[in-house]
């Protein structure tokens, strides 16, 4: 039930969004919207196109650029940038606030959460004044494998 009304949620958000913007709801759109809340994890937009083009989508890269544009602009999704030249998206409504590591041999991406940073965020906004709506903590080193892989047997 959760997820039904999270999919609700989300279309509610991104067609007030499109409206008030100007924008049109097409139905393209909100498929690309649906498919983006359908996967768990990390995406790129190349990997999104052939889930959609599986699933027998008529929806142009184009259109999938554009629209991960808007869906960005209503706080839907998020985009990262791993050191790879490959953006990656995850969406963002109402998930919990994590941050990454990043091996830099494999690319493998890992999520972590500890709240200590939720504390830093809270602190630099109470001392600086600041309204702190996102942040983005990315770690990068030698994942566990790729060091496993590297000893002599």
């Amino acid at each position: 039930m959760v997820v039904a009304e999270q999919q609700a949620n989300v279309q509610r958000i991104f067609s007030e969004y499109l409206e008030l913007h100007g924008h049109r709801r097409t139905p393209e759109r909100f498929a690309i919207l649906n498919e983006v809340y359908a996967h768990d994890g990390h995406f790129d937009i190349e990997r999104l196109y052939g889930r959609m083009k599986q699933k027998k989508y008529r929806v142009s890269r184009a259109t999938l650029y554009n629209t991960m544009d808007l869906l960005m602009d209503c706080d839907l999704v998020r985009r990262h940038r791993f050191g790879g030249t490959q953006a990656q998206f995850e969406k963002a409504h109402a998930f919990r606030q994590h941050d990454h590591v990043i091996c830099e041999r494999c690319g493998g991406v890992q999520e972590f959460c500890d709240p200590r940073i939720q504390q830093i965020r809270n602190t630099v906004g109470e001392v600086m004044g600041f309204d702190v709506r996102h942040h983005a903590l990315e770690i990068h080193g030698i994942c566990r494998n790729c060091k496993d892989k590297q000893r002599p047997s």
